[in-house]
């Protein structure tokens, strides 16, 4: 494998990492090389990922403490950390008007704020050698939809501070950079399909690949912002959605 791409002796801490897109980024950094930890709520879920060889730690990244344990478990593990996958999302769909306050702050909490807490707590480790922090918005974060406002608007702000941590921790030599999936099939969108009238036909129609990503297409633009390759790369936010954002 080209050095460019390689992350032979890396070490990674993937949230949400034991399913979905998480799983499909685990997958691809452990190919390249790299050392993960999978760091997920529900137990039963991060063993059974953990048969890709990654290892795996349960904690709830919306609280700071356990935050902070996850990233000493890394440290633990590997002796390092090199790049820091914020990927841990959920969503209630439901119109603004009818959203209460409970659901947005769920949204919010596991999307937004869980990335704050990972980073920070991992940033003295980052900082060591320099590193990699990989953000996971949503398309939503370009284009609004009716029934996901605590959704787009943790996404918006997941993109936000992206930019803000590229500018804020270029000095320590870490690069923070968003990846905006679009509609992947996964157990978060088969949700949507049975909720949403006409959704699963309205993106194929949209989507210039003519079909829905899988979690693994997300694999390669996430290897490629943990590894040397784009060591000059930062504060971008990155669409892999099979053209459904080039329609405008």
């Amino acid at each position: 494998m080209s050095k460019l791409f390689d992350l032979t002796g890396k070490a990674a801490l993937v949230t949400g990492g034991n399913g979905g897109i998480g799983l499909g980024i685990v997958e691809g950094l452990i190919e390249a090389g790299a050392k993960v930890l999978i760091v997920g709520r529900d137990q039963a879920k991060n063993e059974a990922a953990a048969r890709t060889g990654a290892s795996a730690f349960a904690a709830d990244v919306t609280d700071e403490g356990q935050c902070r344990a996850a990233v000493a478990e890394a440290e633990r593990l590997f002796g390092r950390l090199d790049i820091l996958v914020n990927n841990a999302g959920t969503n209630v769909r439901k119109r603004p008007e009818e959203l209460e306050t409970a659901d947005w702050h769920k949204v919010i909490d596991t999307n937004l704020t869980s990335t704050h807490l990972m980073c920070q707590a991992a940033h003295a480790l980052l900082k060591r050698q320099g590193g990699k922090v990989i953000n996971i918005g949503s398309m939503m974060s370009i284009f609004g939809v009716p029934f996901s406002p605590a959704y787009a608007a943790s996404k918006g702000g997941v993109v936000q501070y992206t930019k803000v941590l590229a500018t804020a921790w270029a000095a320590d030599n870490i690069q923070a950079n968003a990846i905006l999936p679009g509609w992947i099939d996964t157990e978060l969108t088969r949700g949507a399909r049975r909720q949403v009238d006409g959704l699963h036909d309205r993106v194929l129609a949209r989507t210039p690949a003519a079909r829905w990503g899988e979690p693994r297409d997300m694999a390669g633009l996430a290897v490629f912002l943990a590894a040397p390759a784009s060591d000059f790369i930062t504060g971008t936010a990155i669409p892999a959605d099979g053209g459904y954002s080039a329609l405008g």
